[in-house]
């Protein structure tokens, strides 16, 4: 993309995302416009437009166009156990901790299509904390979160998930958590019967909820510096005093604002706890 063309289609992203706020309510001014770019030009061609300018003119004059738009404009691209040394150090590091608190609130942010939730829930169980927990689970894509609410993925995934929850350091097979037909594993209700499942977004929204644990890895890399301080703002407001926050093996809280408000508990697997009084 030349020079022209590109302030051309930087100018159509500010008018486009500043139209889907004013239209929709969804906030995305704050996520890193690389990023962005890509996503909205696979959307471009997907939805059968010549530029930005065309698709705004779709999506503002039919609303049905939009759910579409946002599965391009989010990522939901996750694994279970996904990175499963951090699950290892949870389970290692701060499970201890959490057995101390009589009831656990958890929060999973951006929790997209329900694979972190389904393994928290999991090691939960495998300690004995499921009973006493209580998990919300949040994304801004509706489609997205009907998916996790369902918890059934393709049979063709579980090799990978097994092998991540082994990894995890694994209490039990995961096979006794889902059962496998037509393709599909339809993981056990009983592991949702404790999850609150809800849209929030971390652009807009106030804090969800008290936590003793917060949840939110690989979606901070898809936004600025600003939206990054305030997701983080909002985490440090969320959790109990020791409480802990986990983001993805990619992301860090150094640059932060809010850096001081967190001491480093596990560094390789970015785990943090937030500062007692």
């Amino acid at each position: 993309m030349d020079a022209a063309l590109s302030k051309s289609f930087d100018i159509e992203l500010k008018v486009l995302l500043d139209a889907i706020y004013l239209r929709y309510q969804y906030d995305f001014r704050g996520y890193a416009r690389s990023s962005l770019k890509r996503r909205l030009t696979l959307a471009i061609d997907r939805m059968g437009c010549r530029s930005l300018s065309q698709l705004q003119d779709r999506v503002l004059h039919d609303a049905r166009l939009f759910p579409k738009l946002l599965d391009y404009l989010t990522v939901q691209v996750s694994d279970m156990f996904r990175d499963p040394q951090y699950f290892r150090a949870l389970r290692e590091q701060a499970v201890p901790l959490l057995r101390t608190y009589p009831s656990l609130k958890i929060w999973v942010a951006g929790c997209s299509t329900g694979e972190e939730v389904y393994s928290l829930a999991i090691l939960l169980h495998e300690e004995g904390l499921l009973e006493r927990s209580l998990i919300y689970a949040t994304d801004i894509n509706a489609h997205a979160l009907d998916k996790a609410r369902s918890g059934i993925y393709d049979a063709q995934r579980v090799a990978g998930f097994t092998e991540n929850h082994r990894k995890s350091g694994a209490r039990s097979s995961l096979s006794d958590y889902y059962t496998a037909a037509y393709g599909r594993a339809a993981f056990d209700k009983a592991l949702r019967a404790n999850v609150v499942f809800a849209d929030h977004s971390l652009a807009t929204d106030s804090v969800f909820a008290e936590a003793q644990l917060v949840s939110c890895r690989n979606v901070l890399i898809y936004f600025n510096r600003e939206l990054q301080d305030r997701a983080i703002g909002l985490f440090r407001d969320a959790l109990c005093h020791n409480g802990f926050l986990g983001i993805g093996s990619k992301e860090s809280l150094r640059f932060s604002m809010h850096a001081a408000a967190f001491v480093e508990m596990c560094a390789d697997e970015r785990i943090y706890r937030r500062r007692g009084l």
